[in-house]
């Protein structure tokens, strides 16, 4: 009983003591501070400590919020970067657009240049609104009709010549059999070479050579006056198609593998594989 009366008694001395020292410390950390540039070593110490573990605390709030950044600077570059491909797909089609315009503007001009010379026709002009790549040589489909006087038969016409003629009119479209179809159920087109001397050289297009875009001029009755460069026309002995409508040109004159059949080549008067824009002549003669 005595030993832990005397035990508490030291215990108590022991902590009057220690208080003592502290507060000694501190007065003296604050007299020294006051007298001297740099801070007392307790004092450092504490600071020290704190910022210590004021940067351990700090860390993971400092690791979220770059993360936070991160993440936030990611979904930005995206949503930039879905406008930036918005914006090029919108100019890709504008190019192509353009493009279209301008080609249609070409050939609307040479249907006007083209219009001059067909004095003794009323024109109807139209743009093509359906090619297929199955019958890309063979037909197309234009956006005017029977509204706008269109009959079957009617000669066809693009840039400096004809490309054609309707083959069949519904009320606000018409198909357009090309001059370039060889099918075995396509009627025929008779045409014509008009030779230096004068006289006419008569024909039908019985073939089409798709890689040099040219006609082939078939069962010919002469070739010994025909030359490179001479006109091509319509020839009117098919009883549909008016005589005189420009073709092309000739570009060489050829034989079979049996050298029995002559073949003339013609460079047509319009890109048989660019067609736009057509011009529609209407005459007593054309149409049924």
């Amino acid at each position: 009983m005595r030993n832990q009366r005397l035990f508490s008694s030291r215990n108590v001395v022991i902590g009057i003591v220690l208080a003592i020292l502290m507060t000694a410390l501190l007065l003296g950390s604050s007299f020294y501070a006051k007298s001297s540039s740099t801070s007392p070593f307790l004092i450092r110490f504490s600071n020290d400590l704190a910022s210590g573990v004021s940067r351990v605390l700090s860390w993971p709030t400092n690791v979220v919020g770059r993360g936070a950044n991160s993440i936030e600077n990611l979904l930005s570059t995206f949503e930039e970067n879905k406008k930036l491909r918005a914006q090029i797909d919108e100019l890709a089609q504008d190019k192509v657009r353009l493009s279209t315009l301008e080609d249609e503007n070409k050939a609307l001009k040479k249907d006007l240049k083209l219009k001059a010379t067909l004095t003794d026709y009323q024109t109807v002009t139209a743009v093509v609104i359906s090619r297929s790549p199955t019958s890309w040589q063979s037909q197309l489909v234009i956006n005017e009709g029977s509204t706008a006087g269109l009959k079957k038969g009617m000669p066809v016409l693009a840039g400096e010549g004809m490309i054609g003629r309707i083959s069949e009119v519904n009320t606000n479209n018409a198909k357009v059999a090309l001059i370039s179809d060889t099918s075995e159920t396509a009627d025929r087109f008779a045409i014509a070479v008009k030779t230096a001397n004068g006289s006419s050289v008569n024909g039908i297009v019985t073939g089409f050579d798709k890689e040099k875009n040219q006609l082939i001029m078939g069962q010919v009755t002469s070739t010994s006056d025909i030359k490179k460069g001479d006109v091509v026309s319509t020839s009117g002995l098919g009883g549909i198609i008016p005589k005189g409508l420009y073709v092309g040109k000739v570009t060489r004159i050829t034989t079979d593998d049996y050298g029995l059949s002559k073949r003339v080549y013609i460079e047509p008067s319009a890109d048989l594989g660019n067609i736009p824009t057509v011009t529609v002549a209407i005459s007593s003669v054309g149409g049924e």
